[in-house]
């Protein structure tokens, strides 16, 4: 496939929409709670059923899965903007790296000033890694991503694996330290009834001056770091996006039974092992190993085939279901994700830090998602009517005009009498 064109995929624009949607119902624990609380639902104390049961569908559905959609949507949007660069004469590589190099500066900014779970940082990073792929063949692609996945994946269970020896006391002494403190290190972030969990309560009860401090001294490496724990499956994910860019999967262009057929193995193939890990951690007490080796190790593989699964069911209601005014709303809301993303870590921060509403830790993880519809309403009810007026959302005419070094243009004209 030849993507270098002018015309806009509406089905990339609103499976777009969905995934950033996606993101905050995955980040609003983030958001609300001690960080130990994002993976282990024992972090603070015994969960009620109600909390338990939103962990477990978040664990199955929702975690890892939106964020690998949104991850391959980057590297199918990255090589449209290559493609289409190059079609209009201007310099692809320049265009690419101009881009991607503007991308980190937001990406730090908002980790030292706005929020801790940035992505921003990481996707600029594995963006500049993707030019030299953008020619290969879906097959090709395809292959490259299997390599990164698979050395992420290795990365992570020789680190379980070793976790596991320590616990057990099966490694010599002179091996033993290393993973002995890792080990202590799992159990404070991870753990049941985390030490780390009223520190942060406490933390983010405090004033910005005081969360923004700790970020650029304490905190300060916390992105290299992000990118060195997540660069391999980041990448894949972005290279499979670009192979099915290239596929016309993601264009909308298969027939609707194929995207069935692809959603329905994704969900049968990933959800029964998913669900079995589960199971795992509760019946291990939630120990920080336990949550480490599922979150992490164990659930990489079927994380990836229900992002596949999500991707295809997402694109099938498109096709079948979803009326033309819902398509253009998710639409424009993926057509102004980057704003959207941004706008949700302010909007959200702002409700629960404590130089805002000061709700942090004080809403159970079931109710979060209450926050999550009002913040996916505003998404579809301001995106379209901006779109109606300027041709970007305000972050993407920012990030496009100083990409180009010169400002774009930004409202439309009005349609001639």
């Amino acid at each position: 496939m030849n993507a270098a064109t002018n015309q806009r995929f509406e089905s990339l624009d609103a499976i777009r929409g969905v995934a950033v949607m996606g993101i905050l119902a995955m980040n609003i624990v983030a958001f609300a709670l001690p960080f130990p609380a994002y993976s282990n639902p024992a972090a603070g104390g015994p969960p009620g059923g109600a909390d338990l049961a939103a962990w477990f569908f978040n664990f199955l559905f929702v975690d890892s899965k939106m964020r690998g959609l949104f991850s391959m949507l980057f590297g199918a949007s990255t090589l449209l903007v290559i493609e289409r660069a190059e079609a209009a004469g201007r310099s692809p590589l320049r265009a690419h790296y101009a881009r991607m190099l503007w991308l980190a500066l937001f990406g730090l900014a908002h980790y030292y000033f706005i929020w801790f779970g940035d992505i921003l940082f990481l996707y600029a990073v594995c963006g500049l890694l993707l030019f030299p792929f953008r020619r290969l063949s879906a097959r090709a692609l395809a292959w490259w991503a299997a390599g990164f996945f698979l050395v992420g994946a290795a990365l992570f269970l020789a680190l379980w694996a070793s976790l596991l020896a320590a616990q057990a006391g099966a490694l010599p002494v002179d091996a033993g330290a290393g993973a002995s403190t890792a080990l202590r290190q799992i159990e404070t972030a991870m753990g049941a009834n985390s030490p780390d969990y009223a520190k942060e309560l406490a933390r983010y009860l405090g004033s910005y001056g005081a969360i923004v401090t700790h970020r650029i001294t304490e905190t300060a490496g916390k992105p290299v770091e992000g990118l060195i724990v997540m660069l391999w499956e980041t990448m894949g994910l972005m290279l499979a996006g670009m192979a099915l860019l290239k596929s016309r999967m993601l264009t909308g262009q298969w027939p609707a039974a194929r995207y069935l057929k692809w959603a329905i193995a994704g969900f049968l193939l990933a959800a029964p092992p998913l669900a079995g890990l589960a199971v795992y951690q509760a019946k291990a007490g939630f120990s920080g190993v336990a949550v480490f080796g599922s979150a992490a190790a164990l659930s990489l593989p079927f994380d990836i085939m229900m992002t596949f699964g999500w991707a295809a069911l997402i694109l099938w209601l498109i096709r079948i279901t979803v009326s033309d005014a819902v398509r253009a709303r998710l639409a424009a809301a993926g057509r102004m994700a980057f704003t959207n993303y941004l706008t949700t870590s302010i909007v959200m921060t702002t409700i629960f830090y404590g130089y805002g509403l000061g709700l942090f830790g004080s809403v159970g993880r079931a109710p979060l998602y209450l926050f999550c519809f009002g913040m996916w309403a505003a998404m579809l009810l301001w995106s379209k009517p901006w779109l109606d007026r300027f041709h970007y959302g305000p972050l993407e005419w920012l990030w496009r005009s100083l990409s180009r070094a010169s400002p774009q243009p930004m409202r439309r004209r009005p349609p001639a009498q």
